[in-house]
């Protein structure tokens, strides 16, 4: 499970002296156990991708933010912190692909709505790919 994984890279870059990965692992971590506590169940591989989902999420958020206020040492750092969190997620699809993927299926032919067509591809690449990606296939295909 991806959370042992977590746990072992945590001990290894604790006796490391990573400072960085070390924080970036316990707020994973917590993060995770907020999430336990919330669904009241053991937390699966999915559960924890959408935790770090939300992170990198945070992270690319953030660096957008600190870059429009030219603080350019705290996106680094965001950076950094984006980089590590990236690890742990599963491979994204490219916009190519999505691409594909959309144009194979039956039932969203003839659908000319984008809320009506985000509302079907949007669970299919849940995890496998950027909302903002697939969004911006989906207008292009518009």
């Amino acid at each position: 499970m991806i959370i042992d994984r977590i746990k072992t890279d945590l001990t290894t870059a604790m006796k490391a002296g990573e400072g960085l990965r070390v924080l970036v692992l316990r707020m994973v971590l917590s993060e995770a156990n907020y999430r336990q506590i919330d669904v009241q169940r053991e937390l699966t591989d999915e559960d924890i991708h959408g935790v770090l989902a939300r992170e990198v999420k945070k992270r690319r958020e953030a660096i957008a933010s600190f870059k429009a206020g030219n603080r350019q040492e705290q996106a680094d750092i965001e950076t950094k912190e984006l980089e590590i969190l990236q690890e742990y997620m599963p491979a994204q699809m490219t916009p190519e692909e999505i691409r594909s993927k959309i144009l194979e299926m039956e039932e969203i032919k003839g659908v000319k709505d984008f809320g009506r067509m985000m509302k079907v591809v949007a669970p299919i690449f849940k995890g496998k790919a950027d909302g903002a990606v697939v969004a911006g296939v989906v207008k292009e295909l518009l």
